[in-house]
C-alpha cells in the first residue's frame, strides 16, 4: 500500500527576497541555534496553485479563492438583464451562502462593498457552475432565489487545489475539506545573514547641470540560500476529496510535484530574477507514518560543496531513521543534479504508478 507520498527537495536560490515579513525583510526562523531563511507554506502553495503549470495541468479542476464572488454574481445578473436593485439583493443572498457578508458602512465609498463576504472562501468549479446557472435562472424569471435554490455548496467536487490544500468555511463547517497535502515552511540548510542593498535611480532628463544627485534612493534587504522543502501527501484522502477519481488524483499529484520542483515564489522577482529549480528531489511512498527530515539540518551545513553535503545529510538521516524504526518507506526515488542521476519524470512515474 502506498498511502503516503513524501517529497524532500533541495533548491538553491541566489540573492532574493522571495517571501517578506511585515517590515519587508526576508522571512527567517531560528533552528539549531542559527538564523535561517524561511519561505512560508502559504507563499509556496499560492505560487504553485496559481502557476501556469498547475492551471494548465488541471484545467477545469481548479477553484478560485475570493471574498468578491458577490461582485461577480452582481455583474452576471446585470448582464443577463436583471434590474440593478434586484441584482444587488440577490447577490447578497447568494454570497451569504459561502460566508457572512459585510455590514453596510456609510463611510465606505464603494457601494458594492456589501456584496463581499468577510472570509476568503474557496469555490470549486461545480459551485461556480451552480452559481452561474442560478444567476441565469433568476434573471430570466425576475424573482429572487428560493431556499432550495440556495443549496449551492458541494461536498463532492473536482477542485484539485481544494482537495490538496483544503478549505474552511466558518459558517458552513459541513462543507470544509481536510487538506490532503501538508506543506512545511522551506528553510535554509545553513545559517544566513540578511544583507542590505542601498540603491539609487537616475533621472534620465536630469543633465546634472544644477542637480547632480540621484532621482531616487532606496534600500532593500535580501539573502541567498539552499532550502530544504518537505511535503507530505495522503493519497487516499486526496482521492476521497476528489470523489474517488483516481486519474484526477494522479494528475493533481503530478502537478503538485512538478510545481514544487520548478515554480518559485514571485516576491521581488523583477529585482532579483531569482527563479530556480530543485537540485535534489527524493520521493518516498508507503503506508508508514510520515516524518520530515529537517532534523538532518539541526547542525547547519557549512563550507564548500554545500549541495553535496546537504544531500549527504538527507541520505544519512534516511539511513539512521530506517535503522532505528525499521523501513520508513516501501520505495524511494531520487533525482540528484549533483551526481547526474534520476529525473523528475522518474519521480512522478514512481509516485503515481
Amino acid at each position: 500500500m502506498t498511502r503516503f507520498v513524501q517529497l524532500h527537495l533541495l533548491t538553491s536560490y541566489p540573492p532574493a527576497n522571495l517571501n517578506r515579513d511585515d517590515l519587508g525583510r526576508p522571512k527567517t526562523a531560528t533552528m539549531g541555534g542559527a538564523q535561517r531563511l524561511r519561505i512560508s507554506s502559504q507563499s509556496l502553495k499560492r505560487a504553485w496553485r496559481t502557476s501556469e503549470l498547475f492551471q494548465e495541468a488541471l484545467a477545469g479542476h481548479v477553484g478560485v479563492r475570493t471574498k468578491e464572488m458577490g461582485r461577480q454574481v452582481y455583474k452576471r445578473l446585470l448582464e443577463q438583464g436583471a434590474k440593478e436593485k434586484d441584482a444587488k439583493a440577490w447577490s447578497i443572498e447568494i454570497a451569504g451562502v459561502f460566508g457572512k457578508v459585510k455590514s453596510e458602512d456609510k463611510k465606505n465609498s464603494d457601494p458594492l462593498h456589501v456584496l463581499d463576504i468577510e472570509q476568503l472562501a474557496h469555490f470549486s468549479p461545480e459551485e461556480r457552475h451552480a452559481i452561474d446557472s442560478l444567476c441565469d435562472t433568476l434573471a430570466q424569471r425576475g424573482n429572487g432565489p428560493e431556499k432550495e435554490e440556495l443549496a449551492l455548496l458541494r461536498k463532492q467536487h473536482t477542485a484539485a487545489d481544494i482537495a490538496l490544500f483544503g478549505r474552511m468555511l466558518a459558517n458552513s463547517p459541513a462543507y470544509n475539506t481536510e487538506a490532503a497535502a501538508q506543506v512545511a515552511h522551506a528553510i535554509t540548510v545553513h545559517k544566513v545573514t540578511v544583507e542590505d542593498d542601498f540603491f539609487t535611480a537616475v533621472d534620465d532628463l536630469n543633465t546634472g547641470e544644477e542637480d547632480v544627485g540621484a532621482g531616487h534612493m532606496g534600500e532593500t534587504e535580501f539573502a541567498a540560500g539552499l532550502f530544504y522543502q518537505y511535503i507530505c501527501i495522503d493519497r487516499e484522502l486526496l482521492k476521497a476529496n476528489l470523489s474517488g477519481d483516481v486519474a484526477l488524483a494522479n494528475k493533481a499529484l503530478t502537478a503538485l510535484t512538478e510545481a514544487a520542483a520548478t515554480i518559485a515564489p514571485t516576491g521581488k522577482q523583477n529585482s532579483f530574477a531569482s527563479r530556480a529549480r530543485a537540485s535534489y528531489v527524493m520521493a518516498e511512498v508507503g503506508a508508514q507514518q510520515p516524518r520530515s527530515l529537517s532534523v538532518a539540518f539541526l547542525k547547519p551545513v557549512s563550507g564548500d560543496d554545500m549541495l553535496v553535503k546537504a544531500v549527504g545529510a538527507i541520505e544519512h538521516g534516511v539511513k539512521s531513521m530506517d535503522q532505528a524504526y525499521g523501513s520508513c518507506a516501501d520505495k524511494r526515488f531520487t533525482m540528484n543534479l549533483a551526481d547526474g542521476t534520476g529525473s523528475l519524470k522518474e519521480i512522478i512515474d514512481g509516485i503515481t504508478e
